[in-house]
């Protein structure tokens, strides 16, 4: 059961003019399970991704990059992007780069267009070779169902552990043109950051300078999935990718304009909605939780000690317990690695409970107060590090014995 996580409802997904999405039951892994997708864009739409730093990258991250950097270099257009559930094609050496680019290829034919132009993507069990043969089989009735307001199966069609689908939309105006943004997620464990979480796709209908989208989703993923944990393992197959269609009048030619500060607003609060679903459906979740760093020398060590606290099985098992054991969170926060902090400054807050203050607990600090909190669905932690002006924040969740059961039997 996520947390505090209600469904998406399909009517509210709004679509994007530009893009079309298809889904089929290939068979990929399951039957009766919707387990491709394709997307279809139009020629006028821009495309720009970051991926998994995983030295074990699958073969269609590999493919996907190549890809993106042909087309910036001949300007043609990526057309379509195909995803596949249920295999995750990594791990599969030169094989698995044969299956990307045969993927490619076959919806390249259908749609009319270079396997340069197709993105592929593939989420599921790493290790096993890609059955691609049922792909290509379930392509075309992807294609025959591409419409512009398939988001719900979409986001469905990318499920691998998730107990739902994770999708949202809102729109934006500038300069009075109404800018639509839609966009999908999946994830549940092998969440960690650097890059972003396992499969993210957001679409917006504005035109956009491909150099200009190019810092954008890097800006969003920093801001956003790059902001999550589940537990600290960084998926070989992690991809974020932003779509400007073109379709829409407003066009964002410059980073340093107010156009571009007000969707990039947009981009980043719908991509922090996208990553905060992934934790909230975290596998075996019970409890979603906030940690904001604050009065650090520079945003990198906040960061390190938030995700210090939030990739921590003692930390995250005692909030599961609801057990205010809460000196785990002072050890993480000592091992974090930062050699020159003064813990003797430092204070520790839960929710509106003044922990650990000047380093030690706070006389004032009742368990019964800490066990309170604790007992809450959502929690905030707060460390006040008195070194300076920086913060960040990051979010995860507890660790449940539902998490052990769900990987223990994830393969059969």
């Amino acid at each position: 059961m996520a947390v505090n996580l209600p469904l998406p409802i399909a009517a509210n997904l709004k679509p994007v003019a530009g893009i079309e999405l298809g889904y089929a039951e290939a068979g990929v892994r399951k039957a009766n399970r919707k387990d491709l997708l394709v997307m279809k864009l139009a020629p006028t739409a821009t495309v720009a991704g970051v991926f998994t730093t995983n030295r074990f990258c699958a073969a269609p991250v590999q493919v996907c990059k190549a890809h993106l950097e042909a087309a910036r270099m001949s300007g043609a257009p990526i057309r379509a992007l195909v995803i596949n559930t249920g295999n995750a094609n990594a791990g599969t050496g030169e094989a698995g780069l044969a299956n990307a680019n045969a993927t490619c290829l076959a919806l390249s034919e259908l749609l009319g267009c270079d396997a340069a132009q197709i993105l592929p993507f593939s989420t599921g069990v790493i290790l096993e070779p890609l059955p691609v043969d049922r792909i290509k089989a379930g392509m075309p009735q992807a294609i025959a169902n591409l419409k512009t307001d398939n988001w719900y199966n979409a986001a469905e069609s990318i499920m691998t552990t998730d107990t739902q689908p994770k999708a949202a939309s809102r729109s934006v105006t500038i300069n009075g043109k109404t800018i639509t943004l839609t966009g999908i997620s999946k994830g549940a464990g092998m969440i960690k950051p650097n890059m972003a979480t396992m499969l993210g796709y957001l679409a917006m209908d504005a035109k956009v300078a491909q150099p200009v989208l190019d810092h954008l989703v890097k800006e969003a993923a920093d801001k956003s999935f790059n902001c999550i944990t589940i537990d600290g393992d960084t998926s070989t197959n992690d991809s974020f990718m932003l779509i400007a269609t073109g379709a829409a009048g407003l066009e964002v030619n410059e980073i340093d304009t107010p156009e571009y500060k007000a969707l990039a607003e947009a981009v980043i609060g719908l991509s922090q909605e996208l990553a905060q679903m992934i934790v909230r459906d975290g596998e075996g979740a019970t409890k979603f939780m906030t940690i904001t760093v604050e009065e650090g020398a520079n945003v990198e060590e906040c960061r390190k000690i938030a995700y210090s606290i939030g990739h921590s099985p003692l930390v995250k098992t005692a909030f599961y317990a609801s057990d205010p054991n809460l000196g785990r969170i002072l050890a993480a926060i000592g091992y974090a690695g930062i050699d020159d902090l003064d813990v003797s400054k430092l204070n520790l807050y839960l929710d509106d409970v003044w922990v650990a203050k000047n380093g030690g607990r706070n006389p004032d600090y009742q368990e019964t107060d800490g066990q309170r909190v604790m007992k809450q669905s959502e929690i905030t932690i707060r460390v006040k590090l008195a070194r300076g002006t920086a913060a960040a924040t990051v979010w995860t969740c507890d660790l449940s014995h539902d998490y052990v059961s769900i990987n223990a039997d994830y393969r059969s």
